[in-house]
């Protein structure tokens, strides 16, 4: 399947029009024998079909708001779309009153010309990583869909459309992996920012203090242009690559990123670090002792239950039964939370920023497995205890960039044919476009 940068110079070069990109991916959701009932929670074919139309008369008349107009994408159901509810994955909010206002990140997004497909499928308000949803069903990872295994989340149905060619990128939230954790277990990229560069305004939010919007795509470049345009951007380009030979990538000792690491996962990821070095780039293990501190930070229920708490608690003392009972669990730890609590966290991590730093700056990333397992089955998370073992085990990895404000990207680093494995690149605080120059090269690498 093409990527959006390739689809953008094939419709330059005069070879598709927006309407025939558009077409196919409706054609897609639409297949019976496909995933977009269950990646999809509502599809705008109408009016993602004006929306086409008008792009290429633009592009005609010379007058295309971006080289990327036309160009189909969707969007995680918490987005404000002006006119729509946004539901976020749940029964709970059915009913409410349609935004006002489209969220800014998208409507920059619709500004250069993109083509917003519809509303994809999520974990409910987004508080878990595995992807399932009672409500309105669980998409399956495209691989081994015949055993019915989880697309990871919250940004599941984000996860599921691109690789399944539903649009050309979907735009997700990550406030602990929801962006990465899709991307590893559905084998596409998936790009989660320094959280302030990109406005979290008309996105219901989960934790505030972790909250950040990024895409998932098929490629590097195809995140670092959705991500410039998110992030108010006028002329977005693909990022340059950082040479790989001196590449100086810094892997954490000690076993807290790969505990648990299962023997697919383990067997990928030595192999990636074999070429990665064949090629020129620095594996460099240091010490990260803060990686032991976080955990012990967010004993009393972190961020995400605290501040999930704080506007839920409404809803759920009006709607508590429309709540998936396991969402509403995990929401309702924040109600034990005191005041002294949050304020301990508030310090905690600034004291664990601070120290962490300094020990990551060296580094143009810092590398680990995006997830330390392949796509679990749907049935192994019926059980409640399974149920969160395995939710803390695909968060595990990926909720560190949150927690420490910093960018992350997991690229996919398995071969053809083999379960899906995500190599995780962590960069600094405001060190996005950096991060994705190196992200790219190790992208090259893999893919030659």
């Amino acid at each position: 399947m093409k990527t959006l940068v390739e689809a953008a110079a094939s419709l330059a070069a005069g070879h598709t029009t927006a309407a025939a990109l558009t077409d196919a991916a409706l054609a897609r959701i639409a297949a019976p024998e496909g995933e977009g009932a269950r990646a999809f929670i509502a599809v705008h074919a109408e009016t993602a079909r004006a929306s086409a139309a008008a792009m290429d008369a633009l592009r005609v008349a010379g007058r295309a708001p971006s080289a990327y107009a036309g160009i189909p994408i969707s969007i995680k159901d918490l987005y404000d779309e002006a006119g729509v509810t946004s539901r976020s994955g749940s029964m709970a909010l059915k009913g409410a009153p349609p935004a006002k206002a489209t969220a800014p990140a998208v409507q920059r997004l619709i500004r250069a010309g993109f083509v917003i497909l519809g509303r994809t499928n999520m974990v409910e308000f987004a508080f878990s990583g595995l992807g399932v949803n009672p409500h309105f069903g669980t998409p399956r990872s495209p691989w081994d869909r015949a055993s019915g295994r989880l697309p990871g989340g919250s940004s599941s149905g984000a996860g599921v459309a691109v690789a399944d060619g539903m649009g050309f990128a979907g735009l997700g939230t990550d406030t602990g992996g929801s962006c990465r954790i899709p991307a590893a277990l559905c084998g596409v990229v998936g790009w989660k920012p320094t959280a302030k560069r990109v406005p979290i305004t008309g996105i219901l939010p989960l934790a505030t203090s972790l909250d950040s919007a990024g895409p998932l795509a098929r490629s590097v470049a195809d995140c670092a242009v959705v991500d410039a345009l998110m992030a108010g951007a006028e002329d977005p380009v693909a990022p340059k690559k950082l040479p790989i030979k001196g590449l100086r990538l810094g892997l954490p000792r000690g076993t807290f990123l790969t505990d648990g690491m299962d023997g697919t996962v383990a067997a990928v990821f030595g192999r990636t670090l074999t070429r990665l070095s064949a090629a020129g780039a620095q594996i460099i293990e240091f010490d990260l002792p803060e990686l032991a501190e976080i955990p012990v930070a967010n004993a009393a229920g972190g961020f995400a239950a605290s501040e999930a708490w704080a506007w839920h608690h409404s809803l759920i003392t009006a709607k508590a039964d429309d709540y998936d009972p396991r969402i509403l669990k995990r929401i309702r730890r924040g109600e034990q939370m005191s005041a002294a609590d949050y304020v301990d966290l508030l310090q905690a991590r600034a004291r664990i920023i601070a120290a962490a730093a300094p020990r990551t700056a060296p580094f143009d990333a810092v590398i680990c497995p995006t997830c330390p397992i392949i796509p679990p089955r749907i049935a192994e998370v019926e059980d409640e205890a399974d149920y969160n073992r395995i939710n803390m085990m695909l968060l595990r990895n990926t909720s560190v960039g949150n927690f420490l404000d910093l960018c992350s990207i997991s690229i996919p680093c398995h071969a053809p044919g083999e379960a899906p494995v995500g190599l995780m690149l962590t960069g600094e605080h405001m060190g996005d476009a950096r991060l994705f120059q190196a992200a790219a090269s190790v992208e090259a690498v893999l893919a030659a």
